[in-house]
């Protein structure tokens, strides 16, 4: 047998200098992901807000029929990947997203006036992984979905 690798030749102080290096490892991973678990979930609990003004757009389509039954065809597009079909924040997408996408049929969400929702979607939130629908769609799009998301209540 080799001498060098024999326990012998490892003085008590080098072995306590290996022992300690897995405990810091440890040690350093875990306050990096902590605090990163502390930051998600900060971040998680902060309300997206629309500003007052937003409460002061008036829907040009409130109650048409027809503009809901186009919003659920651009729904369909462009927030089932993310939000799911049934407006619950479970679709395909939201496993790869940071943010679980809002759950349109809450009724924190719900009780929201059409201009914040409406604002919401012109906008979006960079942070939040919500895109801007400002430029990809016109502004009775925009309200067409705001009609299609008031049918998605809890059932």
């Amino acid at each position: 047998m080799n001498k060098s690798f024999s326990k012998n030749n490892i003085s008590p102080k080098t072995i306590k200098k290996i022992a300690i290096v897995p405990i810091l490892l440890f040690t350093l991973c875990f306050s990096v992901g902590f605090k990163n678990i502390y930051i998600y979930s900060k971040f998680q609990a902060e309300e997206w807000v629309a500003p007052p003004e937003a409460d002061k757009l008036k829907n040009p389509f409130t109650g048409d029929i027809k503009s809901t039954e186009k919003g659920k065809v651009l729904y369909g597009i462009y927030c089932t990947p993310c939000h799911g079909e049934k407006g619950k924040g479970d679709g395909p997408a939201s496993l790869s997203l940071k943010t679980k996408p809002a759950d349109h049929t809450n009724p924190k969400i719900q009780k929201q006036s059409d201009g914040a929702i409406y604002w919401k979607l012109t906008e979006g939130r960079s942070s939040l992984e919500m895109v801007s629908y400002k430029y990809a769609l016109s502004d009775n799009e925009r309200w067409y979905l705001v009609n299609y998301i008031r049918t998605l209540t809890v059932k």
